[in-house]
């Protein structure tokens, strides 16, 4: 798909054996000893064995705030940030995994400290900075607005989200993980087109998928010979994840990249409705259930109540192809090609 690009250890000044690497996004330019540690991580993490559960709530890991970000504009309903964490490299993890983080305090209606919250992971293995010891993740801040106050009510907040969101630089926090084996790409199958769906946050996997295919020189991304296709539902063009990164995606990439929106709050179906993510997907329902045949892979993440829609919406685009949706998505499952990851 792309031309790769190597460096070779040979060209380090190190007296090392020359050998090509596939290089990620953002490693050029080293030299030295760092070049060198560079090239391990990269080999290391290229290479290595599915990471699961490396830290356990019995035994966790203390990772390191490094940024929070706002990333959504002024008219976006709610608040949506980037965290980055540095993890100091002990937490390799792949693409479409989770990361669990335990919030301090106590829960008072156990009067047991608080348990684990699992967010998707929004950065590749080697992080957004490529050392391999970071991961970014996408939250967005939970509230609840109580009609008869009339204003937020700040103890039913979500206590994690709320805490991941005012957390500054420096900020201590406990993980678990890596998890999940649901959301992983098919890497084995270069050629298959993959149809990413998802809600709000739940963009958070696909931003992984994507930089790994499309923005670092990997093997994957050198390999990769199929249609990459995004859903992205949200309410307003302020509440819009990484668009900017899309478009230009899009713009870069027109034969292998599609970027498809649903606004809610600003857009209509075909029936004068609200636009949901199902909606666009029915838009689109013959080239998807033609992609999905053909070895695609269909991902969804986001919130669970995007679910039923769209399964009432392919149902509906197999009875008009004189398909049997119960038999297809039976089919597709036993083939390992349909994955959800919602909440």
């Amino acid at each position: 798909m792309t031309g790769a690009r190597y460096v070779s250890t040979g060209n380090l000044g190190c007296g090392l054996v020359s050998y090509k690497f596939h290089m990620p996004f953002g490693l050029w330019g080293k030299c030295g000893a760092t070049a060198v540690l560079h090239l391990l991580v990269f080999v290391f993490l290229s290479s290595a064995q599915l990471p699961l559960n490396t830290h356990t709530k019995k035994k966790p890991l203390t990772g390191t705030i490094e940024q929070v970000t706002r990333i959504v504009g002024p008219k976006a309903p709610g608040e949506t940030c980037e965290i980055i964490i540095n993890h100091g490299g002990d937490m390799p993890y792949w693409e479409g995994q989770s990361a669990g983080i335990i919030p301090p305090g106590v829960d008072p209606k156990r009067n047991k400290p608080y348990g684990t919250r699992l967010y998707s992971i929004a950065s590749t293995r080697y992080g957004d900075d490529g050392t391999g010891k970071t991961m970014t993740l996408t939250v967005r801040r939970a509230t609840y607005f109580d009609p008869e106050l009339g204003k937020e009510d700040p103890a039913k907040k979500g206590v994690c989200s709320n805490y991941l969101c005012d957390a500054i630089p420096g900020t201590q926090v406990v993980m678990t993980g890596p998890s999940g084996k649901v959301m992983l790409m098919p890497e084995e199958s270069p050629e298959a087109p993959i149809i990413m769906v998802g809600t709000g946050t739940g963009i958070a996997p696909y931003r992984g998928f994507l930089k790994r295919l499309f923005v670092e020189n990997t093997e994957a991304a050198e390999n990769y010979k199929g249609l990459a296709w995004l859903f992205l539902g949200v309410a307003n063009t302020d509440a819009l994840l990484y668009d900017a990164d899309w478009k230009q995606m899009e713009e870069e990439y027109p034969d292998n990249f599609r970027y498809t929106v649903a606004l809610s709050r600003e857009q209509k179906n075909k029936k004068g409705g609200k636009m949901y993510i199902q909606d666009r997907v029915a838009e689109h329902g013959k080239e998807v259930f033609e992609l999905m045949n053909a070895g695609g892979h269909m991902y969804f993440c986001g919130l669970k109540g995007m679910m039923p829609g769209i399964l009432e919406t392919m149902q509906e685009v197999a009875a008009e192809q004189g398909l049997d949706w119960d038999e297809t998505l039976k089919k597709w499952k036993g083939n390992g090609q349909w994955h959800v990851e919602v909440y």
